[in-house]
């Protein structure tokens, strides 16, 4: 139905679900958050409500203000009889955490599993990280988004100004994808005899009846195999923009064939917009970012710094009629590195909102398309062509 009502969405939507496994639903409701920290608050409200499970799935976990918070909840869910599984990616939560950490949420009876533990010496799967950013709770609500569980996207710190981030809440048929998603990964680490053969006992449908309209398709996307589902599904979004495509990326470090996407949709009269942070978490990627600024503006692509601080959202938008929010970047790390997840929407209101909250933000942005016009010296691209020799590992 979704090719009939909006053809080029449809089109994309058959690419997910024919290349990851991961069909498109109706009958879901998506609350947006412009901000990390209200996602936060309406997590807690429904974990408070969680009857029959938990899972929680994150790049990074801070054993601080914003995680006790949650571990609060868990922790009182779990003596409900709740069942409650916690998930981190161990480098992700590096300086976070304690080693003792996942000892801690055994005691308390939270299930707790480490994705890709580091340990010195060869690892050929080192930079294989698990980014994806998870919630479910009941096989009724889902959360994902940008954000993980750390002080920082809450601004309850402020390391780099003010921290931008965004995510999703879905009630409703498509929080399936999101249960599934996080029982395949949580079976890759797990012992045999610990895995969950049988999905079918937190995937039930149960009587709901959505508010909203529209159409929603959580996908994942995973290193392990030879289809990078999250570019291709940026890439297809600008090539069927017919009016105008918009990116917020934290990291801009991209292949020839996206930097070719991009610049052919603005030559071809696309409005093509991409924020990027006013200031960095880590100034050697950010160096390396703006290295790709001059060889998209000079073809019409629109290049916006949020100056109050960093934006770490992922998000984009195009033509009114598709969004996606989720897990992954404009860089080589989430498009060919990293476990990662998103949402695909099409002809709802979650992809006016995006687009509104990017307006918004665009309005706290300096515009530096011009400043990066006029070519760049000598010195500069020898620097920036060094720093591009690292770019596949960034």
């Amino acid at each position: 139905r979704i090719k009939e009502t909006i053809p080029k969405a449809g089109n994309i939507a058959s690419y997910i679900q024919r290349n990851s496994q991961y069909p498109i639903y109706q009958n879901t409701d998506i609350v947006y958050f412009d901000e990390a920290v209200k996602g936060l608050e309406a997590q807690l409200k429904d974990l408070e409500k969680a009857q029959k499970f938990i899972f929680m799935e994150y790049h990074a976990i801070e054993d601080a203000e914003a995680w006790h918070k949650i571990q609060d909840v868990l922790e009182e869910r779990v003596k409900a009889g709740v069942e409650v599984r916690v998930f981190y990616d161990d480098m992700g939560s590096i300086g976070f955490i304690n080693t003792d950490f996942v000892k801690k949420m055994e005691a308390i009876g939270i299930h707790c599993r480490v994705f890709n533990p580091f340990m010195p010496g060869l690892n050929l799967f080192l930079n294989n990280r698990d980014h994806r950013k998870i919630t479910v709770i009941d096989g009724k609500v889902g959360f994902t988004g940008g954000y993980n569980l750390a002080n920082e996207y809450f601004n309850y710190t402020h390391p780099y100004g003010q921290w931008k981030d965004t995510g999703i809440r879905l009630e409703g048929d498509a929080v399936q994808s999101l249960t599934v998603t996080f029982l395949e990964m949580w079976n890759a680490v797990s012992d045999k005899d610990a895995n969950d053969s049988d999905f079918s006992k937190y995937l039930f449908h149960y009587d709901y009846a959505a508010q909203q309209t529209g159409f929603v398709q959580p996908y994942a996307d995973s290193p392990m195999d030879n289809e990078q589902v999250g570019e291709e599904v940026y890439i297809s979004m600008i090539n069927k923009a017919e009016k105008y495509c918009w990116f917020m990326t934290p990291y801009l470090i991209i292949t020839d064939e996206m930097t070719h996407a991009l610049c052919l949709a603005a030559k071809r009269g696309v409005d093509v917009r991409i924020i990027t942070p006013g200031i960095p978490d880590k100034k050697f990627i950010y160096n390396i970012t703006r290295s790709f600024y001059h060889g998209l503006v000079k073809h019409g692509v629109r290049v916006y710094e949020w100056t109050p601080g960093f934006c770490h959202a992922k998000m984009s938008v195009a033509d009114d009629c598709m969004a996606t929010c989720g897990t992954i970047n404009l860089d080589y790390r989430s498009l060919y590195h990293h476990f990662e997840n998103g949402c695909f929407m099409a002809d709802c209101q979650a992809v006016v909102e995006i687009k509104n909250d990017l307006i918004r933000t665009m309005g706290e942005c300096r515009d530096v398309t011009d400043q990066y016009q006029t070519g760049r010296s000598a010195y500069l691209r020898l620097g920036q062509l060094f720093m591009r020799l690292f770019a596949g590992l960034l």
